[in-house]
């Protein structure tokens, strides 16, 4: 089993593809030799993976519980021809500050990090560093490395807590630096084929596109509820080349084996303009 996750090793999309694989292997009662998470510098090349078959599956965050979706992998999964969501794992986001050991706050002139990193801690570095240049990366795992190549020390990096050893001279802050402590992002593990789809799960998540008329969004959520199914989350994202257009992206709390679900998903088929399965997972316990 080979998982794709953003890179490089030390990211939060890494420590979700490890716990991906734990539970992947154990569905196989134990690890090989080819058993591995593989970095991609970008989401489209880690979902690209999965869909030429460099890998088996793919560890993708798709909604953070301050930020919301993850909308460029929304867009992602929605436009792939044949990936699925088959199972979800929660990870508590616990920020924080990388640096030279020694340099003070106020000395630092640069912050690396992946663009949510920073706004989730904008409060923290608008405070204790309000003069520091925030600079955005691909990843918080390059973030660390562009903090490591700057010799002067004046560079830092936003990480989880999760990461492991540190380049020498430099040292981790002790406490969380994130505005909200409470901040969870849902991770997919995302693979190949509707075959590899559970044969039962907890939630199922899929996309509709409501005709261009009053009404018609209520009629959608209207079809779930007759079905007696709830809801657990709703957003919406522009079509693409049909402004005005707005695509729904649902998860629910049903299985996809239930005879209510399928006919859910039929009617939903009938009433709209596009409707698309995305996925059906559980979430995974430790």
């Amino acid at each position: 089993m080979k998982i794709a996750f953003l890179g490089p090793e030390g990211s939060n999309s890494h420590l979700a593809a490890q716990k991906f694989l734990k539970t992947e292997a154990t569905d196989k009662k134990s690890f090989s030799d080819w058993d591995e998470c593989v970095p991609f510098r970008n989401f489209p090349e880690v979902l690209a993976a999965v869909a030429t078959g460099r890998v088996d599956a793919a560890a993708v965050p798709i909604e953070n519980t301050l930020q919301g979706g993850v909308s460029q992998n929304l867009d992602l999964l929605q436009d792939s021809t044949d990936l699925y969501a088959v199972k979800e794992e929660v990870i508590r986001i616990d920020h924080r500050l990388i640096y030279k050991e020694g340099m003070k706050l106020s000395q630092i002139g640069r912050v690396y990090s992946h663009r949510q990193a920073l706004d989730q801690c904008a409060g923290f570095l608008s405070k204790e560093m309000p003069f520091a240049s925030l600079r955005e990366t691909e990843s918080t795992g390059f973030g660390i490395s562009r903090a490591f190549e700057d010799e002067s020390g004046k560079s830092a990096a936003i990480a989880g807590a999760h990461l492991g050893n540190l380049r020498a001279g430099f040292v981790m802050s002790e406490e969380c630096i994130s505005d909200e402590q409470n901040n969870f992002t849902h991770f997919l593990l995302v693979k190949k084929g509707e075959s590899t789809l559970p044969k039962t799960s907890e939630k199922v998540f899929f996309s509709a596109v409501c005709p261009h008329r009053p009404g018609s969004l209520l009629e959608l959520l209207q079809i779930i509820a007759a079905h007696g199914i709830n809801m657990t989350k709703i957003e919406s994202r522009p079509v693409k080349k049909r402004p005005g257009d707005y695509r729904f992206f649902i998860e629910a709390d049903c299985d996809i084996a239930s005879p209510e679900v399928q006919e859910m998903l039929e009617a939903i088929r009938a009433n709209t303009l596009e409707c698309k399965l995305l996925g059906a997972y559980s979430r995974m316990t430790d």
